[in-house]
């Protein structure tokens, strides 16, 4: 952001009273190597570190390309990726490192006339005193088409480097033209291990707690169950619990400390032990039994403990063909909608998504009937109950199948009234071997009346007249 009067004074007063701003902003990494995580996108060379002109070494064009200019200079660049990721941070660290003028404006709050302005700004910068501009600009997503458009001219002339930031998929939110005139850079989640640094560094560094206290183990794993992948979250809440233990005179922010000044409580959950399977196996338990509540109950568990939500969507795509089948035939189709959307939206908006598909999942009529049916038919593979194809079902494409007798006598089901054949199509050691057997619950009682009147008819019984067809949809 341009510096100014009141700029200036905020600053001052930070570095005289760091605990006037939030622990969330004194953290905030004033380079690229504080940064956490993200490191695919930190590597020598990477676009942001030339976006910062980091390195002095090389060709004059290396050089020109690593202060903006020649013709290599930085490219403008999306930010994608959830909540907490860093994509600020990234911005921030660009504006401390770079010499070029910095200029931040939000989606949610400006327009047109603002973008406008800070184009015409970067070109009185540019021509006057060869100033470049880089412009952030936070939440694109929430930009028209029309102020989105505002932006071509300058980004493709270069007038500004555009840095722009976005928690929504640009592809669907962002404008073709400013997509192919950008660097498209993913953020991924942090870790456990990334926010757990983090926590530690901000408990120990002067611009944090400064040592003011401890954070103990069963603590910190809560502040990261709490934070799922934000370290925004972490650290707000970290700075939330600091201060109830301080105002209480305690040393260390324990854990009913921490409960109590976030409003949330611990989940005993492992994600790498028993909890994890014991947790999930409750929760399609719950489902295949059809107690809505209960498989509420351990979503939610899983949720508040930080699952991944690829894998609770996952188990309900299992859950679907498992426990429901033709029953229902939509619960497969609500399961795999489910887990794209989870993998588009993440969380905590993917809570909602995930409980839409289990309650679905939990109230649809139930039938284990393909899950046996399938189970039987690979039993009898595995027992050596096969045999050839017969004769008729082969290959009859190549040049000397006839010979052979390879698809000599099939018959055509199309060119027979319902469409159903009189013909056998399992090996001869299988010929009326039954796997699918229907049961009469929810959709799948009609699928059990059409079975039987299809076997019949393909044992050569039960033809219908000429047109009548077969009743099947």
């Amino acid at each position: 952001m341009e510096p100014d009067l009141f700029t200036a004074a905020a600053e001052e007063r930070q570095e005289k009273d760091p605990g006037s701003s939030p622990l969330a902003v004194r953290m905030r990494p004033r380079s690229l190597d504080e940064v956490v995580g993200q490191q695919h996108l930190l590597k020598p060379g990477a676009p942001l570190r030339i976006l910062v002109g980091e390195g002095a070494g090389g060709t004059a064009h290396t050089r020109a390309a690593r202060s903006g200019g020649g013709p290599a200079g930085p490219a403008s660049v999306l930010l994608w990726g959830p909540p907490g990721t860093g994509k600020t941070t990234l911005a921030y660290v660009v504006s401390q490192a770079t010499q070029k003028r910095f200029v931040e404006l939000s989606a949610i709050t400006a327009g047109v006339k603002e973008v406008r302005a800070v184009i015409e700004g970067a070109r009185r910068a540019a021509g006057g005193y060869g100033k470049e501009t880089v412009l952030f600009l936070d939440e694109i997503h929430r930009f028209s088409k029309a102020q989105q458009d505002s932006l071509l001219p300058a980004v493709e002339n270069r007038w500004v480097t555009l840095i722009a930031a976005t928690t929504e998929n640009p592809y669907f939110s962002v404008i073709s033209p400013l997509l192919s005139r950008s660097l498209l850079l993913t953020l991924e989640p942090l870790t456990d291990d990334d926010v757990r640094g983090l926590l530690r560094r901000a408990v120990a560094a002067e611009r944090g707690l400064g040592g003011a206290v401890t954070l103990p183990e069963e603590s910190e794993e809560h502040l990261l169950r709490i934070a799922g992948g934000d370290a925004r979250r972490a650290l707000t809440a970290l700075e939330a619990a600091a201060g109830a233990a301080l105002a209480q005179g305690e040393a260390e922010v324990s854990l009913p400390t921490l409960e109590a000044a976030v409003d949330r409580a611990a989940v005993a959950y492992d994600r790498d032990g028993d909890q994890h399977y014991d947790v999930a196996s409750a929760l399609i338990k719950s489902v295949r039994g059809s107690d809505v509540d209960a498989a509420l109950h351990y979503l939610a568990r899983m949720i508040e403990a930080g699952e991944d939500p690829r894998f609770i969507a996952r188990r309900l795509m299992i859950s679907a063909s498992e426990d429901i089948g033709l029953a229902d035939s939509s619960a497969l189709q609500t399961a795999v909608a489910a887990a794209q959307a989870v993998a588009m939206i993440g969380f905590p908006e993917a809570a909602l998504t995930l409980a839409h598909a289990t309650v679905a999942l939990a109230l649809a009529p139930k039938s284990n009937a393909v899950t046996k049916a399938i189970g039987a038919a690979m039993d009898d593979v595995r027992a050596g109950k096969a045999g050839p194809v017969p004769a008729h079902l082969r290959d009859g494409h190549y040049k000397g199948a006839e010979k052979l007798g390879h698809a000599q006598g099939y018959v055509y089901p199309h060119d027979i009234p319902g469409a159903i054949a009189a013909q056998q199509y399992a090996p001869d050691a299988l010929a009326g071997r039954r796997y699918y057997e229907p049961t009469r619950y929810g959709a799948e009682a009609r699928y059990a009346e059409v079975v039987e009147r299809v076997r019949e008819r393909l044992a050569g019984g039960g033809q219908d007249g000429p047109g009548r067809g077969d009743e099947r949809d």
